[in-house]
């Protein structure tokens, strides 16, 4: 097996988790900042918004960097990164001094999506849980 096939699936979920795990770890410790965040975005129940945020951000983002069930977690954080995209990152709906970087942070979303698809899809690779044995 070619170096890249076996190593490159691993670096991959390692980057994306990079992402992930340390900004819901974040809002742990700033709860009460992120459910103000949130609130101030209009979206309903806020505090139950910013547990499931850090759930998803950390527990599932885990998975994924483990590879334990990675085509779910993968699936499972591309939803949440594309609705974060949609919600947070509304760049045709801000001021105009903040359309260039929520622009940026909404296309970079996407692509970060694109390859949580590419995990969904081919799963983990061959150093995860999932391929163990």
């Amino acid at each position: 097996m070619p170096v890249l096939e076996k190593f490159g699936p691993l670096l991959g979920r390692i980057l994306i988790a990079l992402l992930f795990i340390p900004a819901g770890v974040s809002k742990i410790s700033g709860f009460s900042g992120t459910v103000g965040y949130i609130a101030s975005k209009g979206l309903p129940l806020p505090q139950v918004a910013a547990a499931g945020t850090i759930v998803v951000e950390v527990v599932v983002a885990l998975a994924l960097l483990i590879g334990f069930k990675a085509r779910w977690a993968a699936l499972i954080l591309a939803v949440f990164t594309l609705l974060a995209a949609f919600l947070f990152h509304n760049f045709w709906a801000m001021p105009a001094d903040q359309q260039m970087m929520q622009s940026i942070n909404f296309f970079k979303n996407l692509a970060i999506v694109g390859g949580l698809l590419f995990v969904a899809a081919f799963g983990a690779g061959p150093l995860s849980l999932d391929n163990k044995g």
